[in-house]
């Protein structure tokens, strides 16, 4: 295995898109309940696959279960123990994952659940992933879509679970889907009401010049922090990311579709959108000094209270966070959620996808993978998780939070999957460039922030790089170029 391919498969995997939720509170937080189930069997594939199976042949044996066959009810008196390995350290650690699992075991008493929370998902969920160290329920890493059937029991097919569920298709290899989301996030802004008020901003921004100048207003008319950049919490750099394509150009075949075959994806289009301009913003708020004194310094879960108090104004992360901070202080009421800035054709475009995707160890027994999808059906349908940590609904007709008021008039779309063939190209991209987008690519975007607070290189410089790398992993993997 090269090194540009263990740097893909150590790189954190996106909110998918969209930038994910996590809290941190330990490096392996405790574990709810008692009994723990590991695997029995090693996740890595002894046999070879020859190459005319595919997962949608292994994925619907007749009478198999599936999500969409599933009728949880049937199950109310199994006995199983099984193990849920996951990010949220956050809701491990007040009380929350116990909380649900009480509720869940009202309905199925001898289903015994074992979580443990990992705070450094991204890397350590491959590393576990890889010697089969995990248990019976995960949320899926930054794994190749080529390898889901290796790892993971296959759910359902897309076509089924899009009838019933939004977002499904972020982890489908061959129309078979081996994840299901346990939330979703729209991308747009955090920020403090109160503080937006005694700034005297009265309509929310809509293009990047209106943000930097608000921030402006924010730091002459305020005490608070214009923009908190959370770099020194590394993963939270990542959900720039999530911004590319759909809100940032209005297009949702962009990311997954064209990026791969956009010749210089980073090019000013001199009309405020795109991915130049995206970033942009934050190399401005940067080297005109709209964000923390100490870039080096910051605190992620201190910042959730600063932002609540109106310490900090505007924070860039998925709407997973807007819960967190409402929960971090007294004044709740003051923490908002409003449209990324940047307007298309006269439009602002939200983009809505899957956080971190549920999934089954394909190696778990029998009893356990059923015991296990009847949880992971709980949870999506019954526990109300989403909406309790503000996520846009994953059941279709489900209701969303309140904080989406601001989005009206708004186009929300969701990312459009790969195109037959080229579920990989994102990928290898990634992986041949060492950029990583939506995969954990934070330290190009720290990158951004150190440069525009000490002026050591210039932003056009930085988008010039991230096009010669990119065009030269375009060469070396013989991606056709067609936009």
């Amino acid at each position: 295995m090269n090194r540009k391919k263990v740097l893909s498969l150590l790189t954190a995997t996106a909110m998918v898109a969209t930038a994910m939720g996590c809290g941190a509170a330990s490096d392996t937080a405790g574990t709810t309940q008692t009994q723990e189930n590991k695997a029995e069997t090693e996740t890595t594939a002894e046999a070879t696959k020859a190459e005319t199976e595919t997962p949608a042949a292994e994925a619907a044996p007749a009478g198999e279960l599936t999500y969409t066959t599933l009728n949880i009810d049937d199950y109310k008196d199994l006995t199983a123990s099984i193990k849920f390995l996951h990010h949220k350290t956050d809701r491990q650690a007040d009380g929350t994952m116990d909380a649900m699992i009480a509720e869940f075991n009202k309905e199925f008493p001898n289903i015994t659940v074992t979580t443990e929370a990992v705070t450094d998902y991204a890397e350590d969920s491959l590393l576990r992933l890889s010697t089969g160290d995990w248990g019976d329920i995960m949320f899926i890493p930054a794994v190749d879509k080529s390898d889901l059937a290796t790892y993971f029991m296959p759910l359902d097919t897309l076509d089924n679970l899009s009838a019933q569920l939004n977002f499904v298709d972020n982890w489908q290899f061959d129309n078979v889907c081996y994840g299901i989301p346990y939330m979703a996030n729209a991308q747009g802004v955090l920020y403090n009401k109160k503080v937006f008020s005694d700034a005297g901003i009265t309509e929310l921004p809509k293009t990047p010049d209106d943000f930097i100048a608000d921030l402006k207003l924010v730091k002459e008319k305020t005490d608070a922090i214009p923009l908190y950049t959370n770099y020194a919490a590394g993963w939270t750099m990542g959900a720039w990311d999530a911004y590319i394509g759909t809100v940032t150009n209005g297009d949702n075949t962009y990311i997954n579709q064209k990026f791969v075959h956009t010749a210089d994806p980073f090019a000013n289009p001199g009309d405020g959108t795109g991915a130049y301009n995206l970033y942009k913003i934050l190399y401005d708020a940067c080297a005109e000094g709209l964000i923390e004194d100490d870039y080096t310094t910051t605190d992620w879960e201190g910042c959730k209270g600063m932002l609540n108090r109106g310490e900090i104004a505007t924070m860039v992360l998925g709407s997973w966070a807007y819960a967190q901070m409402q929960e971090a202080g007294d004044t709740p009421e003051n923490v908002g959620y409003m449209p990324f800035p940047m307007t298309v054709g006269g439009k602002q475009y939200v983009n809505a996808g899957g956080d971190y995707n549920y999934a089954i160890n394909v190696n778990s027994s029998d009893e356990n993978k059923t015991a296990a999808l009847v949880f992971v059906k709980w949870m999506v349908e019954k526990s109300n998780w989403c909406y309790n940590e503000g996520g846009y609904t994953v059941v279709k007709g489900g209701k969303n939070p309140d904080m989406y008021a601001a989005f009206d008039g708004c186009e929300v779309l969701s990312d459009q999957p790969a195109l037959a063939g080229e579920e990989t190209f994102l990928n290898d991209m990634n992986s041949e460039s060492e950029l990583s987008f939506n995969a954990g690519g934070n330290d190009k975007v720290q990158r951004i922030v150190e440069a525009g607070a000490t002026g050591s290189e210039s932003f056009d410089d930085i988008m010039a790089d991230w096009t010669k790398k990119w065009q030269a992993a375009q060469e070396e993997l013989g991606i056709e170029v067609k936009y």
